[in-house]
């Protein structure tokens, strides 16, 4: 199954950033991947590959809210 992600996704990592917050916003797609810190701003680039398996689930989807704008 191939997930897919959104510019500006939220997503929960399995493994706490050592912050302590264990949520990212996606930043740049592509075969890397760039994600943020939302807890303390640290950028982090991976393999897609990567960073499939340390997501855990997508908390807010930035979908909706593209199509919101584009319908109005």
């Amino acid at each position: 199954m191939i997930k897919v992600f959104n510019l500006g996704d939220i997503v929960q990592t399995r493994k706490q950033h050592p912050c302590g917050s264990n949520e990212w916003e996606v930043i740049r797609l592509g075969a890397d991947i760039k994600i943020k810190c939302l807890g303390c701003g640290r950028i982090v680039m991976m393999p897609r590959s990567q960073f499939e398996k340390a997501v855990k689930k997508i908390i807010k989807s930035n979908v909706q809210e593209n199509k919101s704008v584009d319908e109005s």
